[in-house]
């Protein structure tokens, strides 16, 4: 969901939740990451493969989960141009179910503001069946206004 008037730094506030959203990813998602991305591993679209490999079955692209967490702060601000950095650790995988797919919940805070940068840090929150996956998402926003 995009804005329609990007946010002002002077309006926001320390742990407000700034954007939230829920997004599914579908088996359908992972082959079309991995033909833009060139990650071709097959435990991100081959059950048998996933399940030779341990694994509980199909993932998703962590890059893939990353940038839906990253989206969401871009469609908020308006402006992917006024993104420094952004970080993300991998701490739990998404099983994509072939079927049901899997259901992501996504939701952005602000955790820090620098009045002198005019920079915001947004830490977001990554889930799936109530697990965290991703840990020590954050991003940094530069504001004009």
């Amino acid at each position: 969901m995009t804005r329609s008037t990007p946010p002002r730094f002077d309006d926001l506030e320390l742990g407000a939740i700034v954007a939230k959203s829920d997004v599914k990813v579908t088996r359908t998602d992972l082959v079309r990451y991995a033909g833009a991305s060139g990650d071709f591993n097959p435990i991100h679209f081959d059950d048998a493969v996933a399940a030779r490999e341990g694994l509980p079955g199909v993932l998703c692209h962590g890059m893939l989960t990353a940038a839906l967490g990253l989206q969401v702060v871009a469609d908020w601000v308006g402006d992917p141009t006024s993104v420094v950095s952004y970080e993300a650790r991998f701490t739990r995988p998404v099983v994509v179910d072939p079927v049901d797919g899997a259901d992501l919940s996504i939701s952005a805070k602000v955790a820090r503001l620098d009045e002198a940068e005019r920079t915001a840090r947004v830490d977001i929150t990554v889930s799936t069946g109530g697990r965290t996956v991703l840990g020590k998402t954050q991003v940094h926003i530069r504001f004009s206004s």
